[in-house]
């Protein structure tokens, strides 16, 4: 006994002897009431000091293991309910087992079913991947946020360590309200809920806004975000996707599928769709708005990547073209312009409507984490954001034209759209499938996503890809592409 003790670097020695001595009485090996080596015995047995030992056999005291008979030493405690686990029940006659598969609901296996991270391809070492569309961690300034920490705990760090108000933190609030203000936004008779990052805001909207009795019905770009594709169908949704064209959305399309159906809801992403990459036009947010406000049907607004546009003007949110309205719920979140690793997000929307989603957000997590708002609220009111989407929108636009350029000279088949962001979305000639392009080219080290997940119904898109460059150094942006553009090649012409 005690030969197979290991010590690890990271952790102090005493912990470390601590949950050794745990484990064993866990595991049965030590039973209760058996004394244990005295601290002097133990420290030659475990090689290490013997205040190391005192201070380990104190924790295992504290926590209710083992109980000291003074004179004598150490003795295991009785655990609670040991002798049951330890006989596999009263009856002691069979293990408990349940088939957990055989449990799970319609929602768990639909999940599990739409689990891209599951299914998508696990890239050997060398692999040049352009399936991330995260920040690149180089561009972190890691002394600016070290510094927002510090200051903010400095100033009420014993609030920001207790439990939080499920609205979200008030300055953060405050601090994003007039920020929307400034894209124009009129936030009379709105307000605003902090989640943890987009996909917590969009779930939170879709389950207050599904139809009770029915399954919902929702319209979107089409293609568009798996995530919202992932989680409206877990909601119940229908989905009816509109095409989309080099400005945005096909508004004759929309109007006709209005004319002739009724939607709970329309979700869009007008400003630096996901994956194309398209800025709506302000002629289609002006038709949008129209037949949007004419059949009465809510949007939600994804704001993703608006920060990261490279060309053009800026162009105002759906939601501040609404004005006094209340039709549009916005999404916003910096998880590609700041720090994914901090995860929060906002809903703008009516004042009434973020009231009820307060309630929600509150029953399923309380709320969004005080001291991610918090270091996100102090490292904006230190002036970071701005200076850091600078750098952030430089970086990324020498990037995307070096992906551009290198994409228009090794693939000059293949349509290229995006204005900006951290991707650019390809199509191919009707003759190349890309999931059969992915194969191949995974053979000879490069992966990407296959653009037909982001597409409504399966078999569209399925001479599309979403070419992913934040992470990926120039040599290997100019190699991989030139290795997908070879292999594609070899697709026999349509």
């Amino acid at each position: 006994m005690f030969q197979d003790f290991k010590l690890v670097s990271d952790r102090p020695v005493s912990i470390q002897v601590k949950e050794y001595v745990n484990r064993l009485i866990i595991k049965g090996v030590l039973q209760a009431d058996q004394k244990l080596p005295s601290t002097r015995e133990m420290s030659v047995l475990l090689k290490v000091s013997r205040n190391t030992v005192i201070a380990a056999y104190e924790g295992l005291e504290d926590d209710g293991f083992t109980y000291a008979i003074p004179g004598k030493g150490s003795y295991v405690a009785a655990m609670m309910g040991q002798s049951d686990v330890d006989n596999g029940g009263s009856d002691s006659s069979a293990t408990w087992e349940i088939d957990w598969k055989m449990r799970m609901n319609e929602y768990a296996v639909s999940a599990v079913d739409l689990d891209m991270m599951k299914q998508g391809i696990r890239a050997q070492k060398g692999t040049i991947s352009f399936t991330s569309i995260a920040p690149d961690e180089q561009l972190f300034d890691l002394g600016d946020v070290r510094r927002a920490f510090m200051d903010r705990m400095a100033i009420e760090g014993q609030v920001l360590l207790n439990y939080g108000y499920a609205k979200g933190y008030k300055p953060l609030i405050d601090y994003l309200m007039h920020y929307m203000e400034n894209k124009g936004v009129d936030i009379s008779g709105k307000d605003m809920l902090i989640t943890g990052g987009f996909t917590e805001g969009f779930d939170i909207v879709l389950s207050a806004l599904r139809p009770s009795g029915r399954r919902g019905a929702a319209i979107c770009e089409n293609p568009t975000h798996y995530t919202a594709i992932k989680n409206l169908k877990l909601q119940g949704f229908e989905i009816t996707g509109i095409p989309m064209e080099r400005d945005g959305i096909d508004v004759e399309r929309l109007e006709a599928v209005l004319q002739t159906n009724s939607f709970d809801l329309a979700y869009l992403t007008p400003s630096y769709h996901n994956p194309t990459g398209i800025v709506m036009s302000p002629a289609k947010r002006s038709a949008v708005m129209k037949l949007m406000t004419r059949y009465q049907i809510p949007i939600i607004e994804d704001g993703f990547n608006e920060e990261l546009r490279y060309s053009g003007a800026h162009v105002a949110p759906l939601i501040a073209s609404a004005g006094h309205g209340n039709g549009v719920i916005y999404i916003g979140s910096f998880s590609k312009v700041l720090f994914p690793g901090l995860r929060v997000g906002w809903v703008l929307g009516d004042r009434a409507l973020i009231d009820t989603l307060e309630s929600i957000k509150r029953a399923r997590t309380i709320h969004t984490s005080t001291i991610d708002q918090s270091i996100l609220y102090q490292y904006m009111l230190n002036g970071n954001f701005d200076k850091h989407v600078k750098k952030a929108r430089t970086e990324y636009k020498r990037k995307y034209e070096l992906t551009k350029a290198c994409c228009e000279a090794h693939l000059p088949e293949t349509q290229v759209s995006g204005d900006g962001g951290l991707h650019l979305f390809l199509t191919f000639p009707a003759g190349v499938n890309t999931r059969q392009l992915l194969e191949d080219c995974t053979e000879q080290g490069v992966i990407f996503t296959p653009g037909d997940r982001f597409f409504i119904q399966e078999g569209e898109g399925t001479n599309t890809l979403r070419l992913g460059f934040s992470r990926v150094t120039d040599e290997n942006i100019e190699r991989g592409i030139q290795i997908i553009g070879k292999q594609a090649r070899s697709f026999p012409k349509a």
